[in-house]
């Protein structure tokens, strides 16, 4: 789901499929809610945190998807003076995937 080089994480397209269904929620605040989770648990499996993330590319079905990544996105990235860059991007996006999301991740020291 994602690559690390030194102290530089890239995702690959993060989904906000609930992880214990392996299904898509019907509804687009689920579907953000479970996305956000699911790159933190990638941060953390490569030895990152939200505090890392410089960078994401957000993937929506529509227009109508972004009140509930803002949510979420307020939620990770609660200090305006501190948030990553973001872009926003309507997409085609297959199937129930309503929302989807790619992240970069910059972390102080690689591992050893």
């Amino acid at each position: 789901m994602g690559a690390r080089v030194g102290g530089v994480l890239w995702t690959s397209g993060v989904m906000g499929k609930d992880p214990r269904t392996d299904q898509y929620p019907d509804d687009d605040a689920s579907q953000a809610r479970f996305m956000f989770e699911n790159l933190r648990e990638l941060l953390r499996i490569g030895g990152a945190t939200l505090d890392d993330v410089v960078r994401v590319t957000v993937f929506v079905k529509n227009n109508e998807q972004r009140e509930a990544i803002n949510e979420q996105w307020l939620r990770c990235f609660p200090d305006p003076e501190d948030r990553p860059a973001r872009h926003v991007q309507v997409v085609d996006l297959p199937g129930r995937m309503l929302v989807q999301l790619e992240a970069i991740a910059v972390m102080d020291v690689p591992p050893t």
